[in-house]
């Protein structure tokens, strides 16, 4: 019988405070406490984020304890998002992390926010199945779009990523030339289940073969908008379905562009997803296919894993705790922090 190993994991990188308790790979316990203050600003407000952080904190942290059915004497360490994100939400949660190591007297666990998306396949599920390394990591959030060759637990490489915008910045910022609500990402899914993918052809970006770019295509997209609807005001709202179909065909079409130029050029057919837009129904729908189509074995997050959350940031922890790679308490927050 294996020894009960207690690890809490902290996550607050963006606008979300989560916290999560895992016991030998199963997660006893996942609470996010999400910030709605933002929607009325069209996006997230880095000083008002890490506010809400001070403010949900304690209790994100209680309610992750209390679901799992422990007290936090029993936990055998605290791991924490050092960074990426942004630095006034990552500072509360490295703060509080590094007091209460102190305070309890066990292991602080510093884990890269990137690298905690594509460690979550390891979670252990009933219905779902870890890759096998060598594997390639497509992560695909509002903050980064990135293709990352995963050799071990700790040993990643980026091979491959955008040189301007996130592809869950394109999505947003398409669903706000739309007048949609922010965030609109998951709208534009929504309302592409019942358009025409083929009825409004975008060009997808030119840039290097593993490398992506968005900036253009959100400009194309506002152009054709505007365009449209001075020849017709009612534009968007008549053909909303279609737009969103052929937006998210073009976005979905490009990852899967690049994903095929990654396999092609190291021989790797075990391909995760991971990250925020790995939620998004066209991408899942494309990775599922590529297995029949190309010979690949997929891998896609359940999607409580997919958004930020504290069960991945958990996952490494006990990952690290392992093998004893522990933070020192004079760890600092990294808003920019490399694989």
């Amino acid at each position: 019988m294996k020894q009960n190993c207690y690890i809490l994991g902290i996550e607050s990188s963006c606008d979300d405070t989560a916290a999560a308790v895992i016991n030998n790979g199963v997660i006893l316990s996942n609470v996010v406490a999400t910030q709605k203050i933002h929607e009325e600003y069209g996006g997230v407000v880095p000083e008002l984020a890490s506010r809400a952080h001070q403010k949900n904190i304690v209790p994100v942290v209680h309610q992750a304890l209390r679901k799992a059915n422990i007290d936090k004497k029993d936990l055998k360490a605290i791991a924490f998002t050092r960074g990426p994100g942004l630095l006034g939400s990552l500072l509360v949660g490295t703060s509080f992390s590094k007091s209460l190591s102190m305070g309890l007297g066990i292991p602080l666990i510093d884990v890269n926010h990137m690298q905690a998306h594509i460690l979550a396949h390891f979670i252990k599920t009933e219905d779902q199945t870890a890759p096998s390394f060598p594997f390639l990591a497509l992560t695909i959030s509002g903050g980064h779009t990135q293709i990352v060759k995963v050799t071990n637990y700790f040993e990643m490489e980026i091979i491959g990523e955008t040189i301007d915008d996130a592809v869950g910045e394109a999505f947003d910022k398409s669903a706000k030339i739309l007048g949609l609500p922010y965030p609109g990402g998951h709208l534009i899914d929504k309302y592409a289940q019942t358009g025409n993918p083929k009825a409004y052809p975008f060009t997808k970006p030119k840039v290097g073969p593993l490398d992506f770019s968005f900036s253009g295509l959100k400009t194309a997209i506002l152009y054709f908008v505007k365009r449209e609807t001075i020849k017709n005001p009612n534009f968007v709202k008549e053909n909303r379905a279609d737009i969103c179909a052929s937006i998210q065909y073009t976005i979905v079409d490009y990852l899967m562009d690049k994903l095929k130029n990654a396999v092609k050029e190291t021989g790797i057919k075990e391909i995760a997803i991971g990250g925020g837009v790995s939620a998004n129904s066209g991408i899942r729908k494309a990775m599922i296919e590529a297995e029949s189509k190309y010979g690949w074995n997929t891998y896609i997050p359940k999607f409580e894993y997919c958004t930020d959350n504290a069960a991945m940031i958990a996952m490494v922890g006990e990952m690290k705790y392992k093998h004893k790679m522990f933070a020192e308490n004079t760890t600092v927050a990294s808003a920019r922090m490399k694989f």
